[in-house]
């Protein structure tokens, strides 16, 4: 999908709003937890060491937004992912990342090279 340009402000909000759901560190950790099988609440809350309210509030915001699903299983709710693009945009945030640190430890090691203090 192409982006128009410029972007309607009604799209840059809907945008915003996806990335503000997956950028928290628990969510991205219940997301990768996720991404080869489906859990329960209480399977994600001992992985992370969380409490349940902490795991259950995260799950409650993804599952809102659609990128999970849940299903019940006896008393458990299960969860696993209802949209595997989440994880094209973390791949392309961590390729970035991984660039990013490259080049800076390219300039920190071409600083000790020329007899920096790095």
């Amino acid at each position: 999908m192409t982006l128009p340009s410029p972007i309607p402000a009604e799209l840059a909000e809907m945008i915003a709003a996806r990335l503000r759901v997956i950028g928290d560190p628990t969510r991205i950790r219940i997301l990768d937890l996720l991404r080869e099988e489906e859990l329960s609440v209480s399977e994600i809350t001992e992985r992370l060491g969380t409490s349940q309210q902490n795991a259950s509030k995260h799950l409650g915001i993804l599952l809102q937004a659609g990128i999970l699903t849940r299903r019940k299983r006896g008393n458990s709710s299960i969860y696993s992912i209802a949209d595997r693009g989440v994880y094209e945009l973390c791949e392309q945030v961590c390729g970035g990342l991984q660039l990013q640190l490259a080049e800076l430890t390219a300039l920190v090691d071409g600083g000790r090279a020329h007899g920096g203090a790095g």
